[in-house]
């Protein structure tokens, strides 16, 4: 018998995880990525860009209501957000294929501090400029022709994994 949300016995946790979600715009991405977020026990998401689309009544429908629960804000510049991260000493995990990436199954995860856990747009991945930042990039072994895949799906296998260490 299926349960509901309320009768599922999985136990509440946060971690200390920072969705940096770069220059992503589609409302559907965005409403996934806040209820993937809320099921993974994601601290916080920061949307980088301008004019980011995080009207409810549209985002509402993939995330659930979620974003009503998980903290988030925006920061428009690149360079804000730089200053930001390496302010409070994150350790920056990039998801993405580069050529000197290594398999998300490495990804190592250091004790008693703070993840962030940078996605990239739809179109162009995440930026040079926050792939230089970055103490670990990542990418996810696949095994077909394409190379790339969807934003939230990308985000969700890399929060099991973080979340399982």
């Amino acid at each position: 018998m299926q349960l509901t949300h309320e009768e599922n016995q999985f136990e509440r946790k946060t971690f200390p995880i920072t969705l940096i979600c770069d220059h992503i715009y589609f409302q559907q991405n965005i409403g996934s990525l806040f209820r993937i977020s809320e099921a993974f026990g994601v601290e916080n998401i920061i949307f980088l860009g301008k004019d980011i689309p995080l009207t409810p009544r549209k985002i509402n429908k993939t995330s659930r209501s979620t974003h009503l629960h998980v903290a988030h804000t925006i920061i428009e510049e690149t360079p804000n957000l730089v200053d930001y991260l390496l302010q409070n000493n994150f350790e920056i995990i990039a998801l993405e294929i580069t050529s000197n990436s290594k398999p998300l199954k490495e990804v190592l995860i250091p004790e008693n501090q703070k993840i962030a856990l940078i996605i990239g747009s739809e179109i162009n991945g995440i930026s040079e400029e926050l792939l230089k930042i970055s103490n670990q990039i990542v990418h996810i072994n696949m095994f077909g022709k394409n190379s790339s895949m969807n934003v939230v799906q990308a985000a969700s296998i890399a929060l099991y994994e973080i979340t399982s260490f």
